[in-house]
């Protein structure tokens, strides 16, 4: 009975982050929708989306290490996390391609093979849609141990996009360091931890 009702409470929980997760995308569009973005909305709001994205990816990856350090044990929240992630990333591409160049693909072709910062971003996005796709327990149940090497491609995706991200805006302002910062203590941690021999487990 206490298990069946803490699958309730996760599941509502679960659906909770979704729920409060697209509230700044809500809002943005909404923001924009009705002239409160400034000269330039589209942009403005390409860039919120964007940056939220790499948002969701900090959060997700923050999961392991705060569990190890500090007892705060997330991972049921891990997976709504990362697929708001790919959603935000998706929502800004998606802007890209109809708000900002009109689905004019003589133009959108180019961008992304000849401009670096688009390249990564793209590229980035790329790697988190298989990692949405097998985000179920089906997929986990399947893939087994596959399904762990596969899903470290996180790391270089959220790399991608930090570097995509420091490239689009060309200015390093504070709000970029605390983000760029953040991506870069989550991948040194696990860095640092995967060199550290880790102790045999005794047997029962």
């Amino acid at each position: 009975m206490a298990a069946g009702r803490s699958a309730v409470v996760d599941n509502i929980a679960g659906w909770g982050i979704y729920v409060v997760g697209f509230i700044p995308a809500v809002s943005s569009f909404w923001l924009g929708a009705t002239g409160g973005l400034g000269a330039d909305p589209v942009r403005a709001f390409e860039q919120t989306l964007g940056l939220w994205a790499l948002r969701f990816l900090i959060l997700t990856l923050a999961i392991t290490p705060l569990r190890q350090l500090a007892g705060v044990n997330l991972l049921r929240f891990r997976r709504a996390l990362g697929l708001l992630a790919f959603w935000y990333a998706a929502m800004h591409f998606s802007v890209y391609l109809t708000l900002d160049r009109g689905l004019i693909w003589s133009t959108i072709v180019p961008d992304i093979v000849r401009r670096p910062f688009i390249t990564l971003g793209f590229a980035a996005l790329v790697l988190l849609v298989p990692l949405a796709a097998t985000s179920n327990r089906l997929s986990i149940r399947r893939l087994g141990k596959n399904w762990r090497r596969l899903h470290r491609l996180v790391y270089v995706a959220v790399s991608l996009a930090a570097v995509h991200y420091l490239l689009a805006t060309k200015v390093l302002d504070p709000t970029q360091a605390v983000h760029i910062g953040l991506v870069v203590l989550l991948l040194g941690y696990r860095l640092v931890r995967s060199l550290i021999p880790r102790p045999e487990r005794r047997a029962a």
